[in-house]
């Protein structure tokens, strides 16, 4: 069931503080994290999600550039924490990986799950297959498959100033965009 769009968060809200756990770290709070700079606080599926493995990948590769204009990127994932770490290191992983397996950071953020009419659409199946010959294998099934995702930027005030709700599973600005957006 997809939320009402009176849900969702709009440009000028105050953002939802939360608590979070990330693969190596326990006990973090949104509202510190954004007290020391802009939060780019994004919502993919899953790490076994090969179109979220590929835009993980994206960010990393492009994490300077986040870093030169002052912005912590946060990637919210249905992934217990143990998952996360038995795929890859601390040291490789330059972004907060925020653990959510309880979804309740998305339902905080009104971040829908979709019909499967926004799972199997054309953009999608055209991403799964540069993702697979990108060489990024599905792994381990976690939370919501129809999962949409979502970007939000938080700037130290805590008001929310750029929102974008994904309209299928694959619908993530490209890394490019983020940054022209800050």
């Amino acid at each position: 069931m997809e939320p009402d769009m009176s849900d969702k968060l709009s440009v000028g809200d105050k953002a939802p503080d939360f608590k979070f756990d990330t693969p190596w770290e326990e006990g973090l709070q949104l509202h510190e994290i954004v007290e020391k700079g802009k939060v780019l606080l994004i919502f993919l599926r899953y790490m076994g999600c090969p179109l979220c493995q590929m835009k993980i990948s994206e960010l990393i590769k492009d994490q300077d550039q986040f870093e030169n204009k002052g912005v912590k990127v946060l990637v919210v994932l249905q992934s217990q924490p143990e998952v996360i770490r038995e795929v890859t290191e601390k040291n490789k992983m330059p972004l907060t990986i925020v653990c959510d397996p309880q979804e309740t950071v998305f339902k905080m953020y009104n971040v829908a799950v979709g019909s499967i009419f926004r799972y199997a659409t054309p953009s999608v199946i055209r991403k799964a297959i540069r993702a697979r010959k990108s060489g990024f294998e599905h792994g381990k099934h976690e939370g919501q498959e129809k999962q949409l995702p979502a970007v939000f930027l938080i700037d130290t005030d805590k008001n929310v100033k750029h929102v974008y709700y994904g309209k299928n599973v694959g619908d993530v600005p490209a890394v490019g965009n983020l940054l022209e957006m800050l």
